[in-house]
């Protein structure tokens, strides 16, 4: 097969073009799926929260207990939060007891993205997740 010499070093030229585009495409979904995973850390560690400020005698244990919770969650996860803000509501603990209620806990926080995709990537993306659970029925004044 003959060649035309106008052909030679195309296929070198084509991937020396259109290799820093793929590479650029490849990181962007590299660091989306980590912010999804970052994402879901975020809600697991609210949901964790949750459940143990549900277990909790009183609305100021409940806080106490779901920030440690939360913040210990995320640290297993390795997810460092520029601003890490967790709040309870307190409906759910003005209930009498033996009276059904919920307690839902909020979770924001701060990720720099540079934790996330590429090193030195400028910026952060705030996260946040809600959760519920149900309040210690049976829990004492």
């Amino acid at each position: 097969m003959n060649r035309s010499l106008d052909d030679q070093g195309s296929a070198t030229l084509e991937l020396a073009i259109l290799g820093p585009g793929l590479l650029l495409l490849l990181a962007l979904v590299i660091a989306a799926g980590r912010v999804e995973v970052a994402s879901s850390a975020v809600e697991q560690a609210a949901a964790s929260g949750a459940r143990d400020a549900s277990l909790a005698r009183s609305l100021t244990q409940a806080r106490t207990v779901a920030r440690q919770s939360v913040t210990a969650s995320l640290g297993q996860q390795h997810i460092t939060c520029q601003g890490l803000t967790v709040s309870v509501a307190n409906s759910g603990f003005a209930a009498a007891p033996g009276t059904p209620a919920t307690v839902r806990v909020d979770v924001t926080c701060s990720v720099p993205l540079s934790d996330l995709g590429v090193p030195g990537l400028p910026g952060s993306r705030t996260l946040r997740a809600s959760m519920s659970s149900v309040v210690d029925t049976y829990r004492s004044r």
